[in-house]
């Protein structure tokens, strides 16, 4: 691939021309982890996603889809693993490597990952074959498949671990990071999760809410969730519960504008407590409307709250 090294004055080094480089996103991973569920995601914000094609072919896509000169080339999301004709991680790596130095492209190498046992789930339920080795045990071919790429992980932009993802948390994730045109400070990602069914892998900063009175001991709360006002209103009565929200404002709003200048993306905010369902619920509720409130734009998302989180099937 004629591939041709950036100049000592590249326009990429500026603001301006950074926002003028043609967005280029490279999807790989573990199968099974998400790929197709990310590239249709891609394609819904405008990228021209392909998926399996072999890498020999990729100059002549980038060229074939660049439009006429004048014109400002799409989006373009590629999609490769294992099953690609010729796949190669190596290969697949130093071209990375080589489009993230065209001045003219905003490359990025993103990589899904799962783990083993969500992974095996997914190929149960959908009986489909794992695309390494068919004939094999499908737990055999994870873990190879494994051993051959998962190195990669750190050779990427970004790594998403869709373990606990259902397809549209997935979508929002990858809207945070690739979503087109002006960006206006750090998306936001509010979640709230049970402890007892682990930490979410996405989250940047995790707050824990154990400590605040349990609804869960009152008959009649417990099978309500803390988006319920009569919920939010038992854990308010918490005499720590205000003092915690400030001292959360506190923390988070000072820290927001320094993401934004180092130009991150998206930012998760998990909050915790046993079940999922009560005081984490409604701490995660008024942090976002906190959030919303100040200007930012915010997602809010209950993993755990209605019992069913598991994880997800973003294959």
């Amino acid at each position: 691939m004629p591939d041709s090294p950036p100049s000592s004055s590249s326009p990429a080094s500026s603001p301006a021309a950074a926002s003028e480089r043609r967005p280029f996103v490279l999807v790989t991973g573990l199968s099974g982890a998400g790929r197709m569920t990310a590239l249709n995601a891609l394609e819904d914000m405008g990228y021209v996603a392909v998926d399996n094609m072999p890498l020999p072919l990729l100059g002549e896509l980038m060229r074939s889809t660049a439009g006429d000169p004048g014109t400002i080339a799409p989006p373009l999301a590629f999609g490769v693993d294992t099953r690609t004709f010729g796949f190669d991680p190596q290969d697949l790596v130093r071209r990375a490597r080589e489009l993230r130095e065209r001045p003219e492209l905003d490359a990025k190498l993103l990589f899904l990952d799962c783990d083993t046992e969500t992974l095996q789930r997914r190929y149960t339920e959908s009986r489909r074959p794992h695309p390494l080795a068919p004939d094999r045990p499908v737990i055999d071919s994870i873990v190879e498949e494994r051993r051959q790429i998962g190195w990669m992980r750190d050779t990427a932009d970004l790594v998403i671990d869709t373990s606990s993802l259902s397809p549209h948390a997935l979508k929002q994730v990858l809207a945070g990071h690739f979503a087109l045109g002006p960006r206006i400070g750090t998306r936001l990602s509010v979640m709230s999760f049970s402890f007892r069914r682990g930490l979410p892998r996405e989250a940047d900063l995790v707050f824990d809410t154990r400590f605040l009175k349990n609804p869960h001991y009152e008959p009649a709360l417990k099978p309500l969730t803390g988006r319920d006002p009569a919920v939010a209103s038992f854990i308010a009565t918490d005499p720590d519960y205000a003092a915690f929200l400030e001292h959360l404002r506190g923390l988070v709003g000072p820290l927001l504008p320094r993401f934004d200048a180092e130009g991150k993306s998206y930012l998760t905010i998990a909050v915790g407590c046993t079940g999922g369902r009560h005081r984490s619920v409604a701490v995660a509720e008024a942090l976002a409307d906190w959030l919303r409130g100040v200007g930012r734009s915010v997602t809010l998302t209950h993993r755990d709250a209605d019992g069913a989180g598991g994880p997800g099937g973003a294959a």
